[in-house]
Order: C-alpha cells, then sequence, then structure tokens
C-alpha cells in the first residue's frame, strides 16, 4: 500500500512517500480503507522528535483519519466491509481500573494513533473494533476526519476539565489552531461568553464568524491587558491554552481569581515563567489535559449531527502532499484543519 513514511527526525522533507506492507487485522481488529486523514502539531512535534524520540524509523504519522471498513477480523461484531468509519485515535488497554471507569485517556498503557504506532497517513489501517464509530452521514470523509484528536481534547478541557457553565468568561489561545476551533464551539455551546486570540486578524475575523464574542490579537505585547478591559478588570474565569512559553505569563495575568486554566500542549515552547505569586495568591488552577476519553466522541458527534458543532477544513491536499500539510500547519498559515485526501 502506499503510505508517507517518517524515514528520519527533522523537517517536513523527511515524510516521504513509499510503499509499504497492507496489514491484516487481528482478532477484534478492523481494516479500514483511508479516505481522509487529517494533521495535528502532534504529528510536528513527533516527526521532530520532541514527542516519542525513540520510535523505531521508518514511520508513519497520523492520528486522525475517516474511510470505508474493508476488513474485520475474528470477533469483529459492530462493523462489516462498506461501513463508513471515523477513527477514534485513542487506544488503551480496555480492561485496567482507569479504563472502565471511563478514563481510558489515564490508562498506563494509553497511547495515540501515529504517535505510539503507526498511523494514518496511508492508503489502509488497522485499529481495534472499539475505536471506531460510525461516520454521520452529513459529513464528507474530509469533515470527519477533521474532528477527533482536536475536538475530543477540547471536549475534555472545556467541559470535563474547566467545567464551563453558562456566564462563564472564557479566554480561548491561538484561535486558529484546531483545538481551539473546537473549543470556541463547545464553549459557546456551554453557554460562556468567549474571548478568542489569534496572531493575523483575518484569523481573528473568523474566530468571530465561529462565535467568539471578542477577539485580540496576542502579538501585541500588553494583550492580556486587552482581556482585563474586555471582562471589567476581573479577568477571565477560565483559559483554553496550548500556546506554551511565550504566551503563558500572559495567560497567568489574565485569568481571575480563583480561575482555572486548562492546557493541552505548548507549541512555543516546553519551559515557560510561572509567576508563582499570581497562583497561590490568586488561588489559581492550573489544569493539565491530554486528549480525552473515547467516550467524549459520541456526543460531539451528536451535537455535529444536530448543526451545533462543526469542522472547519481549512485546506485539502492529496496524501502525497503531507510534507506541504505540514509546512502550512508549522507556519500558521491555515485557519482550521489541514486534512490529506486519499485516493
Amino acid at each position: 500500500m502506499r503510505a508517507i513514511l517518517m524515514e528520519a527526525r527533522g523537517g517536513p522533507e523527511v515524510l516521504k512517500p513509499g510503499e509499504v506492507p497492507t496489514p491484516e487485522p487481528g482478532p477484534k481488529e478492523v481494516r479500514l480503507r483511508v479516505k481522509a486523514a487529517a494533521l495535528n502539531h502532534l504529528d510536528i512535534w513527533v516527526r521532530k522528535g520532541v514527542a516519542s524520540p525513540k520510535l523505531p524509523l521508518p514511520h508513519v504519522l497520523g492520528a486522525d483519519a475517516s474511510g470505508v471498513v474493508d476488513a474485520v477480523g475474528p470477533g469483529v461484531t459492530g462493523f462489516a466491509p462498506g461501513d463508513e468509519v471515523v477513527v477514534n485515535p485513542g487506544l488503551s488497554c480496555g480492561h485496567c481500573e482507569r479504563c472502565l471507569a471511563g478514563e481510558d485517556n489515564l490508562c498506563s498503557r494509553y497511547e495515540i494513533l501515529g504517535e505510539h504506532r503507526w498511523g494514518a497517513y496511508a492508503e489502509y489501517l488497522v485499529v481495534p473494533e472499539v475505536n471506531l464509530v460510525r461516520k454521520p452521514q452529513n459529513l464528507s470523509f474530509v469533515e470527519a476526519a477533521a474532528i477527533p484528536l482536536t475536538f475530543l481534547t477540547a471536549w475534555q478541557m472545556v467541559v470535563d476539565k474547566l467545567g464551563v457553565r453558562p456566564g462563564d468568561e472564557v479566554l480561548v489561545m491561538a484561535a486558529g489552531s484546531g483545538v481551539s476551533v473546537a473549543a470556541i464551539q463547545i464553549a459557546k455551546l456551554f453557554g460562556a461568553r468567549v474571548i478568542a486570540t489569534a496572531g493575523s486578524e483575518e484569523k481573528l475575523r473568523k474566530a468571530r464568524e465561529l462565535g467568539a464574542d471578542e477577539t485580540i490579537n496576542y502579538t501585541h505585547p500588553d494583550w492580556h491587558k486587552e482581556v482585563r478591559r474586555l471582562t471589567g478588570g476581573k479577568g477571565v474565569d477560565k483559559v483554553v491554552d496550548h500556546t506554551g512559553a511565550l504566551y503563558f505569563e500572559g495567560v497567568i495575568r489574565a485569568t481571575a481569581n480563583g480561575g482555572k486554566i486548562a492546557i493541552a500542549g505548548a507549541s512555543s515552547g516546553y519551559e515557560g515563567t510561572l509567576p508563582f505569586a499570581h497562583v497561590f495568591f490568586r488561588q489559581l488552577s492550573i489544569l493539565g489535559s491530554t486528549m480525552g476519553s473515547k467516550s467524549r466522541l459520541f456526543p460531539i458527534l451528536r451535537f455535529v449531527e444536530q448543526g451545533k458543532l462543526k469542522p472547519v477544513v481549512g485546506q485539502v491536499l492529496p496524501l502525497e502532499e503531507a510534507a506541504e500539510g505540514h509546512r502550512l500547519l508549522e507556519e500558521r498559515r491555515v485557519f482550521g484543519k489541514v486534512v490529506l485526501q486519499v485516493d
């Protein structure tokens, strides 16, 4: 089968088209013919060696995919060849205490497709049956592939970690990213007033079209003061952040006393300055967040089917242009998701 192989760690040029054996499904596994695979910043971190630096090479990236069931292994009961599906990218043991409590993303054996095992930049993909859900009929394969990782991440941050409720003022950083595109919509769904930041006027305009109530260009040095002004001097109640070291001190200063900050990444760097006095004196809560429980994809897709949430696709490229997709994502030239179409 055709696949995009990561042959080394480095820039986008290490991603090269190649041929690898077509995988066979084992017990309780399903093989799908991939129709679309979405890119994530996780793919860039793995490519650079920041995440999972000891992975054997070559490697196939890609957490998000949609496609058509092609073959099923022994014991599969929920799907049959021809079914249109979306891949749920979090893999876990399925039988430990965390998994049985619905906290599978805290399983000690938790893995993410495309990071810890071969992923979706390929014609075919084999995953456990429990990692498939049916594709909403009102979505194209490209739109469906743009949902799982970022919406799961945003749902856990907004709903499970921050507990956003009507009347909350919520700051969503880096509005053009996949996670933040989802977070803006989910926060609005739960009744929040959303303040979104981005680095260009075009991205801020699109954030307002998605539902953001206020927008701020965070390339301005005093952007956090504008957050304070827009909240009557109080600061925001809750923050969705994955921007990292460059903006973290501003995030702290933009947060209200007793506020909560959920962090799911560090795009601008992993080592930042933490003003401890703000944290303990103003009683801030800083909450780490990775992905979300597999179960959360079900309500997400229901809201998508109802038209209350929507994937935002910024660029579609053929599979062979995965390297260009990485450049677009890394240079922040796209609002929403970059998706590879697999013909």
